[in-house]
């Protein structure tokens, strides 16, 4: 009889800075939503693991991690001595990979 191991992932907590909550509220609430559901699928187990919609920033003077949620864009962190991942800035990419954040060009 075959029994699967079962692999148990350390669940973080999520926190949203207050400059990252008035990003959010630059969107429209659906979107926002969008956003939000993203951040709780990707970033709750292994924040730190590279994928297709996340990846470390090397050199970056937003934050050390990007996770891509369709063409927005969540920078963030990770305190893994408290288990937290805190979401620092939230924005939307553009042509030409130019990023916005509240409807401002800011350089990455």
């Amino acid at each position: 009889m075959f029994i699967a191991n079962k692999v148990k992932f350390m669940k973080y907590k999520i926190e949203i800075t207050e400059d990252a909550k008035a990003d959010l509220s630059y969107f429209k609430a659906y979107k926002r939503k969008e956003i939000l559901a993203g951040i709780k699928n990707q970033l709750l187990y292994e924040p730190l693991k590279e994928t297709g919609n996340r990846k470390n920033l090397r050199d970056n003077p937003v934050a050390p991690w990007e996770l891509r949620v369709g063409r927005y864009r969540v920078f963030y962190e990770v305190a893994d001595d408290i288990v937290t991942v805190i979401i620092i800035s939230v924005g939307m990419k553009r042509k030409h990979n130019i990023l916005y954040i509240r409807g401002k060009e800011v350089t990455i």
